[in-house]
């Protein structure tokens, strides 16, 4: 898997971490125990830090960035779904940002909130505990269609995936 330091910057991945080898990690990352990051994904920490919390997941496809002024931080037991774009954000414990959404610079994602599919949170947004964000640009709401136990059975589920991977997972093409 392809991970990188820059300069004095290096990832720290938490021996209990899966990291799928096509997923790309540099700079000043930070991946938590039980934690999971996808196929073709990318976590560039070059101008501040990222940091994925203990039993989170990255799904398949996601860019995650940065800024000196915004870290990318996402709290523990929460999930982000496949293709999305997370620049600069701080997303809570227990937390789903679903498939295909952009969260940018600033934006405050509280514990237990929700961003649905698609939505697009422009700069410093913020999503209260119990809301979901939908739409573009996003409004919110609350959420009374996805539960706190739903997003803990997705984030159990990958986290069960991710130490399958890390023992099961093997290349059948040649490498060379």
């Amino acid at each position: 898997m392809p991970i990188y330091a820059l300069g004095s910057l290096e990832p720290a991945i938490h021996p209990d971490a899966y990291v799928h080898p096509d997923a790309t990690v540099i700079g000043d990352v930070r991946i938590g125990a039980f934690a999971s990051v996808w196929p073709q994904t990318v976590l560039r920490g070059d101008h501040g830090h990222i940091e994925i919390g203990d039993r989170s997941n990255v799904q398949d496809g996601c860019v995650l960035h940065c800024t000196e002024r915004h870290p990318t931080i996402l709290g523990p037991s929460s999930a982000i779904g496949h293709a999305v774009h997370v620049e600069g954000a701080t997303i809570g414990t227990g937390c789903l940002i679903a498939s295909g959404s952009v969260v940018l610079n600033g934006s405050v994602i509280e514990d237990g909130g929700m961003v649905g599919a698609g939505a697009v949170l422009s700069y410093g947004s913020h999503v209260k505990t119990g809301e979901i964000a939908l739409g573009v640009p996003a409004k919110t709401r609350e959420n009374t269609s996805f539960s706190a136990e739903n997003i803990a059975l997705v984030v159990d589920s990958y986290v069960g995936r991710g130490q399958r991977f890390k023992t099961e997972l093997r290349r059948l093409d040649p490498l060379g």
